[in-house]
């Protein structure tokens, strides 16, 4: 495994950082005076249209993308460095059109989409012209388990008729939203894995309700997290995604590259807090010493460094496996990196919190929102119960064998 930048990879980076550095950093004032002035938490800065049009114009646009889809085409371990710089930036990802839920969605509909629904929305999304939401999670079900979702889809004639509860529906609260990938029952009596389907629902249809936004920790991140109701929405049959039961399938397609850029992501943001953890430490003094000086942050420090080392190397296996073997013989991999990517950064953001003090729990400084994003990442894409209990399941498999007849064997559930 040879995880050196080639020269393609080398390229991106050098010119992502540098447009990180000498546009998109300075833009994040402006960004959220231009939201505080507009008084609407939701209001979509005009500064992010000016960012976007730069990043065309440097060709960082759409980098996740294969090049059938006017992308570079780059692996994953090529696109795995540039996703780490984006997690350090709050603006960076939607800047070059590499943010979630839109990456995902675009995945879906470039994969399983019509050319009628690629026409419709994709071709929207990959031009930045419009946003999109993503909506399976909901309130009353454990939905880490998605054979649970209660919420229908029932064909009517032409039609299809949705309704359903949900939550944590991703960018919904965007007002340049205009269209769902709603995960809902089409056949209850269908086998376990088949009785799902996706279908695309348009933002603006009768029935459809963004309810509110929710709060993480307190923090509001503006296009965020919403609750949303589907009311009998009538949408046409040939916004079905897929074939009807097709629905877990294109869920596991579509969460497998999705949970690599968020362990990327993660670690870029973990980078973040280890960056502005040391910076403080040489300007705060206790004790008549800074704090650069004291054993245990120099401990703290040092731990930051190699746990960081040591998610960035374990994803960038699994990237590499995803590139030479698939997602399904990675899979244990890609389990492994969401549970230590999310630790990770959860860890390093706290440590960086206690160094800064009070401060560190004020919105003066990033961190309590970079902490409430770190902690949710421990829930997105499946809880880390979920991925430890695959990976026990994998590992404890090879020495069944061991157990006694009279045990019998462990049940798949």
């Amino acid at each position: 495994m040879d995880f050196a930048p080639n020269a393609r990879s080398a390229d991106y980076l050098a010119r992502l950082i540098a447009f990180d550095n000498d546009v998109v950093r300075p833009g994040e004032p402006i960004y959220r005076q231009q939201r505080q002035d507009s008084g609407n938490i939701r209001h979509a800065p005009e500064i992010m249209e000016s960012l976007k049009a730069e990043a065309k114009t440097r060709g960082l646009w759409n980098m996740f993308a294969p090049e059938s889809d006017h992308g570079p085409g780059l692996t994953n371990v090529e696109y795995a460095p540039l996703c780490e710089v984006m997690g350090s930036s709050p603006l960076l990802g939607e800047a070059t059109n590499c943010s979630a839920p839109d990456t995902g969605n675009m995945e879906v509909l470039a994969q399983f989409g019509t050319p009628l629904q690629q026409e419709m929305y994709l071709h929207p999304l990959l031009n930045g012209e419009i946003r999109s939401c993503f909506a399976m999670t909901e309130p009353w079900v454990a939905s880490s388990d998605a054979t649970n979702i209660s919420s229908n889809i029932t064909r009517d004639g032409d039609h299809y008729v949705i309704s359903g509860h949900k939550w944590f529906t991703s960018g919904a609260l965007d007002p340049r939203c205009k269209v769902a990938i709603f995960m809902g029952v089409s056949n209850p009596d269908a086998e376990t894995y088949r009785r799902q389907s996706m279908i695309l629902v348009p933002m603006d249809a009768p029935g459809v309700t963004v309810v509110r936004g929710l709060t993480v920790f307190g923090h509001d991140e503006g296009p965020g997290h919403a609750e949303t109701l589907w009311e009998n929405v009538r949408v046409h049959k040939d916004y079905l995604i897929g074939n009807e039961g097709d629905g877990f399938a294109i869920a596991q397609a579509r969460l497998g590259p999705g949970r690599i850029h968020h362990c990327m992501r993660a670690i870029g943001l973990a980078e973040r807090a280890l960056e502005l953890m040391c910076a403080r430490t040489q300007q705060r003094v206790a004790f008549g010493r800074p704090l650069a000086d004291q054993g245990v942050v120099r401990a703290q420090i040092a731990e930051s460094r190699i746990e960081i080392e040591q998610a960035r190397l374990l994803t960038m296996k699994a990237a590499w496996m995803m590139d030479t073997v698939g997602k399904k013989a990675a899979q244990i991999e890609i389990a492994a990196i969401k549970v230590i990517a999310a630790r990770l950064a959860t860890t390093v953001i706290d440590r960086a919190i206690q160094v800064f003090g009070g401060s560190g729990v004020t919105d003066d400084w990033p961190l309590a929102a970079m902490y409430a994003h770190a902690r949710t990442l421990h829930l997105v894409d499946g809880p880390d119960e979920v991925h430890l209990r695959g990976i026990a399941r994998a590992e404890l498999g090879k020495y069944e064998g061991f157990r006694p007849e009279s045990a019998g064997r462990t049940a798949r559930v």
